[in-house]
């Protein structure tokens, strides 16, 4: 796998280079964020699935824009990349997942609402980071996150996780009860 386009690009968190990789879809490419690392140094990798409404406009209903800001200021300063999946919504897309916010606002979980909608609870794949990353000529990683579920696919993938290190993001009153049923799922650690 290669990438389609590489370019710098200056963040408010740091610099970065840019790279886009084939998603399946011509105007939505899977990015990877990546500042170099010092020499035998370990990559500190996020995986972040596409959340428009957290990571664009601020959503309180959910922890993705923290989680996202957090991750980039970290491997800018440590070295390592933000692989953004194109994988809105646990995988449903934008639509799908503007649908499951209305179940939600009626007492639903995340879960729920995404099964009630006829998808899976999560329909998120994250092989695809596996592949982006060898293809940076990375095998082993630190990796961001709270999900153990991206562990797994990443070592099915052929890539070695040697630390996790969590993303620990203090709930609010709108996103509590989405933070409950992440953490009940094995995919948060309530701080």
């Amino acid at each position: 796998m290669k990438p389609l386009v590489t370019a710098s690009l200056p963040a408010l968190s740091g610099n970065f280079e840019i790279l886009a990789f084939e998603s399946g879809v011509e105007s939505q490419p899977h990015l990877v964020l990546r500042v170099a690392c010092a020499d035998n140094a370990i990559p500190l990798v996020r995986v972040h699935s596409e959340c428009w409404t957290g990571d664009v406009v601020g959503s309180l209903k959910c922890d993705c824009g923290p989680q996202l800001n957090k991750s980039l200021e970290m491997i800018a300063r440590e070295g390592g990349a933000v692989v953004y999946l194109r994988q809105e919504g646990r995988g449903i897309g934008l639509i799908e997942k503007l649908k499951a916010y209305n179940l939600q606002d009626e007492g639903m979980d995340t879960f729920e609402a995404n099964e009630a909608l006829g998808h899976q609870r999560d329909g998120r794949d994250f092989g695809i980071a596996g592949d982006i990353l060898k293809s940076l000529g990375w095998t082993d990683i630190r990796l961001l996150t709270n999900n153990p579920e991206k562990v797994e696919d990443l070592n099915k993938a052929g890539i070695k996780v040697v630390e996790v290190i969590p993303l620990e993001i203090e709930a609010n009153p709108h996103n509590e009860a989405y933070l409950r049923a992440k953490s009940k799922a094995g995919q948060f650690r309530m701080p």
